[in-house]
């Protein structure tokens, strides 16, 4: 009971901090700096304050090439290409859209669970990814209030949870090779700040903090800095107790998001979005396990990355 008190903890914290990225990124684009400027920017962040609690914590930095791909695909995954996806849709959804689009994480876990062996099938948890399409479709519908064409932004905005679950589900089935998750984002973004670099220079996206900084500016640097942390989290939540398990955040994301974005942003919601988050809601719910436990027995990690079954016993 103390360990899923502790799990569902660190998800109502983790979630949280989620959901004040969302609001924050929409602050980030608001002077039209464009996603590969804001994304180099954000990767510089993440890596100072997690390399800064990589050697508080007195651990090394790695960057063996035994790792190598393990790091580009939670690079690619978990952040380059996600994070293209979310800017670009930030610009013109609202941070309450974006939030529920947020919660298709639990959604897009099952199928590749079940496709990579991580799941068995189960049909109330089909039900819930039924579910989650109709919240998709109520979003993107014509009554849903959203602007002329958002409704294609929504659907670019939904790649990123489909990557997050993706990436979760690759990392509890083959785990993090024995690295703490903050050594794995660490040399994960600086893969992707390797080519993030070139990419926004050569495309005119380059943004120069010379040139001053504003609320935007310092609104990128705390949603990246509070994302490097929880995306860290979410990483040694998925080898402690699953990818689908991991996945729930995803309520508080969505919930939390939409608040956050209420309060700073002041933002307003249809009927038909609030329907939308309702049918989001229950799908998550139906498509989560029955109890808390790992999906691939044996694979729970301990704090250091090591699998449980090889961690000292007290």
């Amino acid at each position: 009971m103390r360990e899923r008190l502790f799990l569902y903890a660190v998800l109502l914290v983790m979630g949280t901090g989620w959901g004040l990225t969302i609001p924050l990124a929409k602050v980030a684009v608001s002077t039209g700096h464009q996603p590969f400027g804001l994304i180099f920017w954000q990767l510089v962040t993440v890596i100072v304050v997690l390399g800064a609690i990589i050697l508080m914590r007195g651990k090394r930095l790695v960057f063996g090439r035994k790792y190598l791909a393990l790091f580009v695909m939670v690079a690619f995954c978990g952040a380059v290409l996600p994070d293209i996806f979310y800017y670009i849709a930030a610009i013109t959804l609202s941070g309450g859209v974006m939030s529920i689009t947020t919660s298709t994480v639990a959604m897009f876990s099952l199928p590749i669970a079940l496709l990579l062996g991580n799941e068995r099938f189960e049909a109330r948890r089909f039900l819930g990814v039924a579910c989650g399409l109709l919240g998709i479709v109520l979003l993107v519908g014509p009554k849903a209030s959203l602007s002329e064409g958002s409704g294609i932004w929504v659907l670019v905005a939904l790649l990123a949870p489909m990557l997050y679950a993706t990436e979760g589900n690759l990392v509890a089935k083959w785990g993090t090779q024995g690295l703490d998750p903050m050594q794995v984002i660490f040399s994960a973004s600086l893969i992707g700040l390797c080519i993030m670099l070139p990419v926004s220079l050569v495309t005119g996206q380059w943004i120069n903090p010379l040139e001053g900084v504003g609320l935007p500016e310092l609104a990128l640097v705390v949603g990246a800095a509070v994302h490097g942390i929880v995306y860290a989290c979410y990483v040694w939540l998925v080898g402690r107790a699953g990818s689908v398990f991991a996945a729930q955040t995803s309520y508080v994301v969505t919930a939390t998001g939409v608040l956050w974005s209420m309060g700073l942003l002041d933002e307003r919601y249809s009927a038909w979005v609030w329907l939308a988050l309702a049918v989001m809601m229950v799908g998550m719910f139906l498509v989560q396990p029955r109890a808390v436990r790992v999906l691939v027995p044996g694979r729970a990690m301990t704090d250091d990355g090591r699998p449980a079954e090889e961690a000292p016993r007290a």
